[in-house]
């Protein structure tokens, strides 16, 4: 393993710990805090709750496409730098959205806030690239679980925002905490010392701007289109058609984007088949449990709170994760990464299932989703540390960044399929979904967990030495200054770089 000239001490760790963790927190925040606010901000601006959904999803695909994007030209211009610009952007779109008067300007602010998809790949580069080896594991454990645990908070945060002030304050928080977070990685961090010197794969990102655009707008609008409709079909098979081409564009171009030959790598591939499946799963609790929360009781099976108290029932669980993140990245370092994520999502099956089974009090549905938060954190932690040990470091942004776009679309396509089951199982009383919707909804997201627990077993261990198709191990002497300027590698089947140690 390659470090910068000088090996971190105790205080630059944690000191390194602290900003990653303000950065992440930021990015975790963003994804969960709007979900309370959305019919507040569809009344403030005049507008319906189904136009301001694409608030979410314009998030959600903004930050698909340049998770990798940015995780890629942070490995090949500095993650430090990379990281300043992700956090800046991602402020300037919260900016956007608070001051914005009308729902577009709100979905313009959050597709530019969608550049924080890349946080969390280049905090995941700069940990491998400036951590010691006996520190690394639990550092990556524990920045996935300040997402996850930033996740439980943002619903709690945008509960109490909207309940008590304005949901424009969602976005001024978050706006803060990237300025804050900004600076303090300029100012405290270390320059990226791994640098993959290259230019930047236009086509590579334009196609898969398309493949994982179409598909992903096709799934968040399929309940409203229909899922057997010509424009849902019509865009997922575009979608896949544009990523086939991408593969193919990928494996002929000298610097992709996307290296083909790492992701095909078996560590990496079943890592990410695995990380699909977990996402699919892990919002059968984000979204079912503070929409039964927040189920009037007139159902027969509602608790009739507000979104205050949603986040409050699922806050106990998301702290869990700040305990199961560093746990995981013990596992990781004893057993090897595929241990945690197996049994976390062993664990994450198994509260989903309690939970689609009772549902009934308040008091099950603490413990049960407490219990598939402490999977989930398990898995999270597990996943960056199986990437990180199966890559060089000059292709750590790039690879991590693929495996949180993968988790991403697995999310979406289980929020959009949970979303399915409840509007198509609405009660006898009204437009709410029967009480058999949420067992049903509850059992395929366990589902998910319990195959994605089965798939993490055949992970094969990661070989100390590793060799892409083409060419030589590109793992080199850190370079010298972030600023250093890059110069082209040599394309598949010309003369490369010198082997250098194995990391």
């Amino acid at each position: 393993m390659e470090h910068t000239a000088h090996s971190p001490d105790r205080t630059s760790v944690g000191r390194g710990l602290t900003v990653l963790g303000l950065a992440s927190l930021s990015y975790a925040l963003a994804q969960t805090s709007i979900a309370p606010a959305l019919p507040d901000i569809a009344a403030s601006l005049h507008s319906s709750t189904e136009n301001v959904t694409w608030a979410f999803t314009g998030y959600l695909v903004s930050a698909a496409v340049l998770t990798p994007v940015m995780g890629r030209l942070g490995d090949m211009f500095g993650k430090r730098r990379l990281l300043v610009i992700a956090l800046t952007l991602f402020a300037a779109g919260g900016a956007m959205a608070a001051l914005a008067d009308s729902v577009g300007l709100v979905v313009a602010g959050r597709v530019v806030m969608g550049a924080g998809g890349g946080i969390l790949p280049l905090c995941f580069g700069i940990i491998r690239d400036t951590f010691p080896d006996e520190r690394r594991a639990g550092a990556l454990g524990l920045m996935s679980a300040i997402v996850g645990v930033g996740g439980g908070i943002g619903l709690l945060m945008g509960g109490l925002l909207v309940d008590h002030t304005s949901y424009r304050w969602i976005f001024w928080t978050g706006t803060l905490l990237a300025l804050l977070s900004a600076v303090a990685v300029h100012t405290l961090l270390p320059r990226s010392a791994n640098h993959t010197p290259g230019r930047v794969d236009l086509w590579g990102t334009v196609l898969l701007t398309v493949g994982i655009t179409t598909p992903l707008l096709a799934i968040s609008q399929a309940n409203e289109w229909g899922w057997s409709s010509g424009r849902t079909l019509g865009l997922i098979a575009a979608g896949l058609v544009v990523l086939v081409l991408l593969i193919l564009v990928e494996r002929r171009t000298a610097d992709p984007l996307i290296d083909m030959g790492v992701l095909g790598r078996g560590p990496v591939l079943m890592t990410n088949l695995a990380s699909l499946l977990v996402g699919f799963g892990q919002f059968g609790v984000f979204l079912l449990v503070p929409q039964l929360i927040q189920t009037p009781k007139a159902t027969g099976y509602g608790f009739g709170g507000d979104a205050t108290l949603a986040g409050l029932v699922m806050l106990p669980g998301s702290l869990t994760m700040l305990a199961a993140g560093p746990l995981s990245g013990l596992l990781s370092t004893r057993f090897g990464g595929r241990t945690p994520l197996a049994l976390g999502s062993l664990i994450t099956g198994t509260g989903l299932l309690l939970l689609s089974t009772h549902h009934g009090s308040t008091h099950a549905v603490l413990g049960f989703t407490t219990l598939a938060f402490t999977g989930i954190g398990l898995s999270f932690a597990a996943m960056p540390n199986l990437i990180v040990d199966a890559v060089e470091p000059t292709r750590t942004g790039e690879a991590t960044g693929v495996n949180i776009l993968v988790r991403a679309v697995g999310a979406s396509l289980g929020t959009q399929v949970i979303a399915g089951v409840l509007a198509g199982n609405s009660g006898a009383t009204g437009p709410q979904p029967a009480s058999h919707a949420y067992t049903v909804s509850f059992a395929i997201a366990a589902a998910g967990a319990l195959v994605a627990a089965a798939v993490a077993l055949f992970i094969p261990r990661p070989r100390k030495r590793h060799r892409i198709p083409g060419r030589e191990k590109e793992t080199g002497p850190p370079s010298h200054a972030e600023d250093t300027p890059a110069t082209p590698r040599p394309a598949p089947g010309r003369e490369s770089r010198s082997p250098s140690p194995a990391d």
